[in-house]
């Protein structure tokens, strides 16, 4: 569904991206981690036409991107830090959204009712917390029903009751055959929710792998020590 082909992304001295190939297909909840300044954001942003190669392409369905601008409509983003006007109230920011996207699709608004948002709508964006923020985020996420969806640090700042409600909404939209990219330090929050790993490391993808296929190899049901196990390996025949 979305193929990355040599993928190769500078800026200045720093190689973000080095030659990246990859392809994640439907019915998958793929986690894309690495430690920081490894190039995953920067893979996301490729993705969704923010940030241009310099070298090789990205395909969604079958169509380079760079010359098909409306498969951003098939693309639900979840930003690690939502940003929206201060002054609009979260009803309004719900509103600007359906007027900007302009879409004849259902609506879902699962995430809206299960957050109790629809008690919020008269709140402004000024006095929100953190995890509310979150919460918006989300629905606007998952609101246009699209067959992708990028999720960056999706459960940062969000309390116990509304991450797993947000777990079993990804769970669910996975198995209706969606592709989920999601982005994560904490990784005992992925346990539960995926179905393959993409490594990357210094603007390299070092590794993409179902995860049973990972837990296989390493002997680690968990998907932390399951890295780990990996990359002490990497570092160990690096080093003969």
């Amino acid at each position: 569904m979305i193929i990355a082909s040599n993928v190769t992304k500078q800026f200045g001295k720093l190689k973000a991206l080095d030659n990246v190939s990859t392809t994640c297909n439907r019915g998958e909840c793929i986690a894309l981690i690495g430690p920081n300044g490894s190039g995953k954001t920067t893979l996301i942003k490729s993705i969704l036409g923010m940030v241009v190669p310099d070298n090789g392409f990205i395909t969604f369905k079958d169509k380079n991107i760079l010359h098909h601008w409306k498969y951003r409509e098939e693309i639900g983003y979840m930003p690690q830090i939502g940003r929206y006007p201060d002054n609009m109230t979260i009803g309004q920011v719900l509103n600007m959204m359906k007027d900007i996207r302009n879409q004849q699709v259902a609506l879902d608004e699962d995430l809206v009712k299960a957050f109790s948002l629809q008690n919020l709508l008269h709140k402004r964006m000024r006095t929100l917390s953190g995890g509310t923020r979150q919460k918006v985020s989300a629905a606007l996420a998952f609101l246009f029903n699209p067959s992708v969806l990028i999720l960056d640090e999706p459960t940062a700042g969000l309390d116990p009751i509304a991450s797993e409600l947000l777990k079993e909404k990804i769970i669910v939209e996975k198995e209706k055959g969606k592709l989920v990219l999601i982005t994560s330090h904490v990784l005992s929050e992925l346990d539960d929710l995926v179905t393959e790993i993409i490594y990357m490391q210094d603007g390299k993808l070092l590794f993409h792998k179902k995860i049973e296929l990972l837990r296989e190899e390493t002997g680690e049901s968990k998907l932390s020590k399951a890295i780990a196990s990996v990359m002490v390996k990497s570092l160990y025949e690096k080093n003969i």
